[in-house]
C-alpha cells in the first residue's frame, strides 16, 4: 500500500504541474491564435480548461501536502518542497475561488462578447493581469516543485 501511496504522489505531480504547463503553455496560445477571429470562443475554451486545470491542481496538492505529512511528519514543515507546494495550493485557490468570480462578473457586467469594449474593459484587463500573473507564479513554483521532489 505505500507503494501504491508513493506511485499516486508521483503521478500526483506530474499531473498538477504539467497541467499547469500544458494548459497555460500551449493550448490556451493556440486557441487565441487559432481562433483569432473568435476571441469570445477562444477565452470560453480556455476558461473552461484553466476550471479543470484548478480542480485538478487542488486534489493534487491536497494529497501532495498530506503525502508529505504522513511520510516525513513535522519534518515536512522544515522542507522547501513542502512551503513550495502550499504556496501553490494557496495560489490556485485565490486565483480559482477569488481572482475568477471577479473576472466572471466583469464578463456578465460587460457583456461577454463585447467586455474589452465596454466600460469594465480597465478592470477587466487588470483582473485578468492578476490572473496570469499568479499562473505564472504557479508555474514557476511547479518547476521548482518538480526539481525539489527528491
Amino acid at each position: 500500500m505505500k507503494n501504491l501511496a508513493s506511485h499516486l504522489y508521483a503521478v500526483a505531480i506530474v499531473l498538477w504541474v504539467g497541467s499547469l504547463w500544458a494548459i497555460g503553455l500551449i493550448a490556451a496560445p493556440t486557441l487565441f491564435s487559432v481562433l483569432k477571429e473568435n476571441t469570445q470562443l477562444a477565452g470560453l475554451l480556455a476558461g473552461k480548461m484553466f476550471t479543470l486545470t484548478a480542480y485538478a491542481g487542488m486534489a493534487c496538492g491536497f494529497y501532495v501536502l498530506i503525502y508529505r505529512l504522513a511520510a516525513e511528519g513535522t519534518g515536512a514543515f522544515k522542507q522547501w518542497f513542502f512551503w513550495i507546494a502550499l504556496a501553490m495550493l494557496a495560489l490556485t485557490l485565490a486565483g480559482h475561488f477569488g481572482v475568477q468570480p471577479i473576472i466572471q462578473s466583469l464578463k456578465v457586467e460587460g457583456g461577454a462578447a463585447e467586455v474589452m469594449k465596454s466600460v469594465v474593459a480597465d478592470r477587466f484587463a487588470r483582473w485578468h493581469g492578476i490572473a496570469s500573473i499568479l499562473y505564472v507564479i504557479q508555474s514557476l513554483l511547479g518547476l521548482m516543485l518538480v526539481l525539489k521532489q527528491r
